[in-house]
Order: structure tokens, then C-alpha cells, then sequence
């Protein structure tokens, strides 16, 4: 944390928001669920060292109409100014619990069956009564697309994402646009300008850095992006996006 907050002090970012993970579905090896008190504490250090930067907390929720109960503890430790709900696994016709990165590893999965199980998944997320503001990452399997097959196009699945988008759009959701370390943006254009026209209201970016150096990696094209999609910038200097 505090070499992340040395880089967006270097960098001239207004402030920096640790969403750390809270993750219950165990998929791969040394995962491990959110220690939230100690997170917490180590966001405080970091307030107390760096009074030049506005240090923001949060967590990112997976999966957690899966987990509700782990879900309340986690929202009820401690005040968190950034809350993010994200799919990051689905349940699988064998009854294997797989990671969107998993998808291309297992042997004679219908991929794209499985692309679209996700998005159900996103759905159901959406419209349970979990208290989250930001939708993350909303195609995740994007990043992990089979090799020597035709690239990923979000036409292919309009009617899944625009479900989603809809049911993101009622509950008063705000979109992510995740630049994935500066490497590909999740979602692209196409879909942020579905946002817009379904109804959405604010889109917000993150760089999903996991180390210092990634830090707002891919901000001036997600930028570039969302205002040429219609979002202007908020008051708010945490890279939100409105209408």
C-alpha cells in the first residue's frame, strides 16, 4: 500500500482507493478470504504517512449473494467509501465452481455456454439484495479468451450483456470500466455506450493494479473513452464519469 500511494503521489493522482478483494469462492491456490481488520489498519497507517493524498477505503465483493453472511461481517467491520460486487466464478454443469481464467484450462467446456453462464451469473448478482454501488469489471472472461479462436466481440453477447446492463441500471448501479492494468479495458466502448443508452447514469474506472506500478495504468484512454461515449466528469475526483 504505501508504495502504491508513493506512485500516485509521483504520478499527481488526487487520491488512491484500496478495493481489496473479499473472497469466499476459493478457486485457486493461496486465495484466501479478506482480513479486513488488518486491512483497515493499514489504510490508517498510510493516511497517517502520506497527508498529501486522499486515501480511499473498500472492498470488492465476490460473488456476494453466494456468501451474504460473510458479505454482512465485512460491510459491518468498518466504514468503506468504495464498495464494488464482481463475478469472478460460476458454478459449472459438472458442479466445479470455476474462475472465469479456468474456463480455457478445463477440457471439452462449451466456452461461450460458459461466457453466458457468467453473465446470468452478473444478473442474479444485480438483482439480489446485496449493497453494493459498482458493478466490476462486468466481462471478466474477456481477459482470459482461448487462443487461436476468433476474438472476443461483445456483439456476439448483446442480449446477455444488455440483461445485464438493464438489471445494473434499475438497481441504480454505477458501471466500471476496468483498464486492467493498462492491458485491455473491461468494457470497451461498445458497451459503455450501451450503458448510456439503457439508462445508466455513471461510469467509473479502476486500474485493478494488484502492484505499485500499475497504478491508474490506462486512465487517459478510459478517459478518452467515456467522455467520447457521452460522460462528462463528476465533482468527485475519484475518476467517476455522469451524464
Amino acid at each position: 500500500m504505501e508504495k502504491s500511494c508513493e506512485r500516485a503521489l509521483e504520478i499527481g493522482l488526487p487520491a488512491i482507493a484500496f478495493t481489496e478483494h473479499a473472497d469466499w469462492a476459493i478457486v485457486h491456490k493461496g486465495q484466501h478470504p479478506v482480513d479486513i481488520e488488518g486491512y483497515l489498519d493499514a489504510v490508517e497507517r498510510c493516511r497517517v504517512k502520506y497527508t498529501g493524498l486522499r486515501i480511499l477505503t473498500g472492498v470488492e465483493l465476490g460473488e456476494p449473494h453466494w456468501f451474504p453472511e460473510e458479505t454482512a461481517r465485512v460491510l459491518a467491520s468498518g466504514p468503506l467509501d468504495q464498495v464494488l460486487g464482481s463475478i469472478h466464478s460460476i458454478h459449472w454443469l459438472d458442479g466445479a465452481t470455476l474462475d472465469a481464467s479456468q474456463f480455457r484450462g478445463r477440457e471439452s467446456i462449451d466456452f461461450p455456454a460458459a461466457v453466458r453462464e457468467y453473465f446470468a451469473e452478473v444478473v442474479l448478482m444485480l438483482e439480489s439484495d446485496q449493497p453494493f454501488e459498482t458493478l466490476a469489471h462486468i466481462d471478466y472472461p474477456k481477459r482470459y479468451w482461448l487462443d487461436g479462436v476468433a476474438p472476443y466481440r461483445e456483439q456476439d453477447y448483446e442480449d446477455e450483456i444488455r440483461a445485464v446492463l438493464k438489471a445494473a441500471a434499475r438497481t441504480g448501479r454505477v458501471l466500471e470500466v476496468n483498464t486492467t492494468r493498462g492491458e485491455v479495458l473491461c468494457p470497451d466502448i461498445t458497451v459503455v455506450r450501451w450503458w448510456r443508452e439503457l439508462g445508466g447514469q455513471a461510469v467509473q474506472y479502476g486500474s485493478d493494479a494488484h502492484q505499485p506500478d500499475k497504478v491508474a495504468a490506462g486512465f487517459k484512454v478510459a478517459t478518452q473513452m467515456v467522455e467520447s461515449a457521452g460522460f462528462k466528469p463528476a465533482r468527485d475526483p475519484v475518476s467517476v464519469w455522469r451524464r
